[in-house]
């Protein structure tokens, strides 16, 4: 049986759950923040519809990115599951609900909006119903219908930041202050997308506050990947 406190396990284990962290940030940013700001342009449904038609491919490749960034996700939750089970497994088991159990299936379900924005731009004849700006006023109100999407997921992307934040501050083999960070992430993102969902005259405001903000989840990703553990644990750890 593998030791639990054996520290190269420990850092084995944190370095996997690094990589897949890793590759979640790099692949993303290209369906979350890239694409939207290529093709969206605010309040014209005319333009923004000519961008679908024009730039179909890049679209795909938002809803390839957001696909891919979501399975990922849910290879990255596992693996934090296993490294901080021993650490306090019924905050693990909240990680992996609100990391994965419930964001996931939104964002996968999100997709459509983007699907059906391709459909209606494109036209068809099951369509000829509809003339062309009303058909570009469709295609424009599923993509904006796919950003609040994003939105209502982000809920528990912050949340689930808070369990993830109390294990590492718990596990003595990751410094406190990571934990603390996540806090602060987890935070700016729930007060981001309450203020876009709740009070959206205060959205741009808030958003603008909360997105440095969000940042401060970066630097788990790095340390995870790098370092995965910088000492033997002690405390719940040596305790499990």
């Amino acid at each position: 049986m593998v030791d639990e406190n054996d520290l190269t396990v420990i850092r084995q284990r944190a370095r996997i759950a690094g990589r897949w962290y890793v590759a979640l940030a790099l692949i993303a940013p290209i369906g979350l923040v890239y694409v939207p700001g290529k093709l969206i342009v605010t309040g014209d449904a005319t333009a923004t519809a000519e961008n679908i038609r024009t730039s179909e491919a890049l679209l795909r490749i938002g809803i390839f990115s957001e696909l891919s960034h979501q399975a990922l996700g849910i290879f990255l939750v596992l693996a934090l599951y296993r490294l901080f089970k021993p650490v306090n497994e019924m905050l693990a088991k909240q990680l992996v609900i609100l990391g994965a159990l419930v964001s996931v299936p939104i964002m996968f379900l999100n997709v459509l909006n983007e699907i059906a924005a391709i459909t209606v731009a494109r036209g068809g004849d099951f369509l000829s119903v509809f003339n062309i700006p009303q058909l570009d006023a469709l295609a424009y109100l599923f993509l904006r219908l796919h950003s609040r999407g994003i939105t209502v997921a982000s809920i528990f992307w912050g949340l689930w930041l808070f369990p993830f934040g109390m294990l590492v501050i718990r596990s003595g083999f990751i410094p406190r202050v990571l934990g603390v960070l996540l806090f602060i992430a987890g935070a700016a993102y729930l007060a981001a997308a309450f203020a876009i969902l709740i009070v959206p005259r205060y959205g741009p405001l808030v958003g603008g506050i909360a997105l440095p903000l969000e940042v401060a989840e970066l630097p788990i990703v790095f340390w995870l990947a790098i370092w995965g553990a910088r000492r033997r644990p002690t405390g719940p750890v040596a305790a499990a």
